[in-house]
């Protein structure tokens, strides 16, 4: 069964393939809670889609550019990241890099000069939609833009929500999951509401997900509860082989494809692509 799973996933011959959206997807993963499984989420998502067909770029937003280190892309200081783009304008498809081993999948890589942006960016022209023209002005079109945002609510992840047409927002399945939810809704609809009106929490992924204890289950039932369909069936358990992947360059996808953390994301990618198909978003 493992080995069934893996080759489903790696699908080396290409002959697996997830619905590609009719518009190219720009999605926005934002929780300014840390360690909800943002980046590990994003990095998952984006591999999953590249295997099966789709065309992604994944922008790391977060200066600990932990996206770019899952994805192997480099990013030392000195390297063309995106804070060239942001701050000095440079176009994404100058420092886009293609991720190695992933056809159809490129990462626009963070290095620790990002951490000065947020302050940059305040006297910047336009500051809020830096990333928005630079997405739209990249040449070429992409199936899915993930975009990873760092754990705040800074002018950063305004960058991004500013450039999505969708949030997908990860909840860990844990006491403190829905606490400071309310803010980030709230954000979301102040930039709903001034900057980008066809914004849309189209996406939550429950994450970290313990099916042994009362508590994992609790979270489940309050948050489908409260956001209805726009929570996905897959949900991604606590996994040892998710996190260990990460300090190996790589997506779970790869590092062990017949885990199940690398299932749960596979189901979870095909989930998004077939709700993208039906009608734009969930």
């Amino acid at each position: 069964m493992e080995a069934l799973r893996a080759v489903q996933i790696l699908n080396p011959s290409g002959e697996i393939t997830m619905p590609r959206p009719t518009h190219p997807r720009v999605l926005c993963v934002a929780n300014q809670k840390g360690g909800v499984g943002k980046t590990t989420t994003t990095v998952n998502l984006a591999v999953a889609l590249a295997l099966h067909g789709n065309r992604v770029l994944v922008v790391d937003l977060d200066p600990q550019g932990n996206a770019s280190t899952g994805l192997n892309v480099p990013h030392h200081a000195g390297i063309p990241d995106v804070y060239d783009c942001l701050i000095d304008n440079v176009p994404l498809a100058e420092i886009a890099q293609a991720v190695e081993g992933i056809p159809n999948l490129w990462c626009v890589p963070a290095t620790i000069d990002l951490a000065g942006a947020e302050i940059e960016l305040v006297s910047v022209v336009a500051r809020e939609s830096r990333l928005s023209r630079a997405i739209t002005n990249h040449p070429e079109t992409f199936d899915y833009v993930f975009i990873d945002c760092p754990p705040s609510l800074g002018l950063l992840t305004v960058n991004a929500l500013v450039a999505a047409q969708e949030v997908l927002i990860p909840i860990q399945c844990e006491y403190y999951a829905l606490e400071g939810l309310n803010q980030l809704i709230n954000n979301i609809n102040l930039v709903k509401q001034h900057l980008n009106p066809t914004l849309d929490v189209s996406t939550i992924l429950l994450t970290m997900y313990d099916r042994r204890t009362r508590l994992a289950d609790a979270v489940e039932q309050d948050v489908r509860n409260h956001f209805g369909d726009k929570v996905l069936e897959a949900v991604i358990p606590r996994n040892v082989r998710v996190s260990e992947a990460p300090s190996y360059g790589q997506s779970v996808m790869t590092y062990d494809p017949g885990s199940r953390g690398a299932t749960s994301y596979f189901e979870a990618a095909l989930e998004i692509a077939n709700r993208g198909v039906m009608g734009g978003t969930a």
